[in-house]
């Protein structure tokens, strides 16, 4: 039984690699275009009696190629376009918006003073650092102190030269 199953493999593979190396003997002689077939339709006006043979010859169509042209997934809409050429809008020049620079808000929180007969200073905070300042000291290159009252404190911050002030509390 070894031996059947053997020689029908072998058979099969000979037939498959025979019709692999010269499939050009095995096709048909046909003449046709092959993008249009033919289809033989029967002819109606025919005697029953007529032979096959010869309605299918004289009735053969000629069918066309129904293949897709051009892009499948093209984008499609339903919107009609706009006409070419026409402008409806003129477009608006805005000028832009300049800021005038402006100083940030004081960082400093007034923690309190030390009034001295020749000397008063004050004692800021700035998260968790604490300076004691006089008037005309600069912190941090960035804020000058410009006058000390009893009630605030002005500073200037040099890079704008802008003046604000600091309440510092009263004298009571």
């Amino acid at each position: 039984m070894n031996t059947k199953r053997v020689v029908g493999w072998v058979a099969f593979f000979a037939v498959a690699a025979a019709l692999a190396w010269f499939p050009e003997y095995f096709k048909q002689a046909d003449d046709s275009d092959p993008v249009v077939a033919s289809v033989a339709t029967p002819a109606k006006d025919k005697a029953p009696g007529a032979s096959a043979a010869a309605s299918s010859a004289a009735a053969q169509v000629p069918i066309k190629d129904l293949s897709p042209a051009g892009d499948l997934f093209a984008a499609r809409s339903w919107k009609a376009e706009p006409a070419p050429g026409t402008v409806t809008e003129q477009p608006a020049v805005v000028a832009p918006v300049v800021q005038s620079p402006t100083a940030p808000p004081l960082p400093f929180q007034f923690v309190g003073r030390l009034d001295d007969r020749s000397d008063l200073q004050v004692f800021l905070q700035n998260g968790e650092k604490i300076y004691v300042v006089r008037k005309g000291d600069v912190i941090d290159k960035t804020w000058r102190i410009e006058r000390i009252s009893d009630v605030e404190l002005s500073l200037v911050y040099l890079p704008l030269h802008v003046s604000q002030t600091l309440p510092v509390g009263s004298t009571e």
